[in-house]
């Protein structure tokens, strides 16, 4: 199965204009639904919807604590390493960008972890760039058992693997996948990768599904937002959620909505997304799939994340650093690029205290391993 041959028949029948066919009776029937069509998603994400939004904010906010309450799970990235062989054009991390590269050792790895671990987080992401030759399976799956030992919950936002390698992962006690897919615009695709293993757009589309048939308990996907045509990126995004969460039910689907930032190097994104299509996309995003997670990262700054909690967010990063290390010893970041600049920069617990004094739970746990795997091999 794939997600490919659909995505396809949905993208030949999305030119442009298809979105200024809606009209605002199209939304406000949308709205009204109970169960949202991809039709209805459609009229959602389109520019009549931009006059409703505070029509759309009250249903999101109503969905979002039906199903999740006032609650907001927490995390946050570790990056192992730098070292990549993609020349992906607008990543920080590009090959050919003159940044110092490094990855952590299994000793700094833990330090990082407990270190994490202080502040009473439960959940942590790691990153590492693409270069399997020194930071593939092996080196994530010593990783993971080092990090299980402070965390139920390990997941990895790295390169593709085929279904074999997240079995492996999964075996070592990873429970979690991130893979944006960047743009689902496939010559855009080529265009943005021009080498590298990045480059192969179906095996990078179907990684989620593979994750899925591997066992991974949470499986999040998204778009980065600004390097296509937002709105076609953002509705894909959306169709690409729910064929995963028709198709794998056990799993956890999850979306994040990252927006182009700042990094290293001269490439500038093709359009801006502003707050206002943000929000959109939000609201649309949670009336379509009332069930699934939401993330919105330390890529927007912190009023922005905290006024629109009530419209369909679940989880949000804090205490974040996109550079190598720098949890254990601060100072040890320091001569590391970020993979890109974060807009939010507060600790973990000002974050904490910016939920509660908005009378939202913050959550640092809300799963355990079946079977104890914490400590193996180490």
């Amino acid at each position: 199965m794939s997600f490919y041959p659909l995505m396809e028949t949905y993208a030949e029948g999305l030119p442009d204009a298809r979105f200024d066919d809606f009209t605002e009776q199209d939304v406000r029937r949308a709205i009204n639904r109970t169960t949202a069509t991809v039709e209805d998603f459609m009229a959602l994400m389109s520019p009549a919807a931009s006059s409703l939004l505070e029509e759309m904010a009250r249903k999101a906010s109503r969905l979002t604590v039906q199903h999740f309450g006032r609650t907001v799970s927490l995390f946050t990235p570790l990056y192992l390493a730098n070292i990549c062989t993609n020349h992906c054009v607008y990543c920080g991390f590009n090959c050919t960008n003159r940044i110092h590269r490094s990855m952590l050792s299994l000793e700094e790895v833990d330090a990082e972890g407990a270190a994490i671990a202080a502040t009473g987080l439960r959940n942590l992401l790691i990153l590492t760039g693409d270069a399997p030759a020194k930071t593939g399976v092996d080196y994530l799956e010593a990783c993971t058992r080092v990090l299980n030992r402070h965390f139920p919950s390990v997941s990895i936002e790295v390169f593709a693997m085929t279904e074999e390698e997240y079995a492996r992962l999964v075996r070592a006690g990873v429970d979690g996948m991130t893979m944006f897919q960047e743009t689902y615009d496939e010559k855009l695709y080529a265009v943005l990768h021009p080498k590298g293993p990045k480059r192969d757009y179906r095996f990078r589309l179907d990684a989620p599904e593979r994750a899925c048939r591997a066992g991974m308990r949470v499986v999040n996907i998204g778009a980065l937002l600004g390097l296509g045509d937002w709105r076609r990126d953002a509705l894909l995004t959306g169709l690409h959620a729910a064929y995963l969460m028709h198709n794998y039910p056990e799993t956890d689907i999850a979306v994040s909505l990252p927006r182009m930032r700042p990094h290293v190097g001269d490439w500038e994104p093709a359009t801006i997304v502003s707050d206002r299509d943000m929000v959109q996309f939000l609201m649309a995003l949670r009336l379509f799939l009332p069930r699934v997670g939401i993330t919105i990262s330390t890529r927007e700054n912190a009023e922005f994340r905290e006024n629109i909690l009530p419209l369909g967010v679940t989880r949000m990063s804090a205490g974040v650093s996109t550079a190598v290390g720098g949890h254990a010893d601060e100072t040890s970041g320091e001569e590391n690029t970020g993979q890109f600049d974060i807009s939010d920069a507060r600790s973990v617990d000002e974050v904490c205290a910016a939920l509660r004094s908005r009378g939202y739970q913050p959550v640092f746990k809300d799963w355990e391993p079946l079977f104890e795997t914490r400590g193996e091999g180490i």
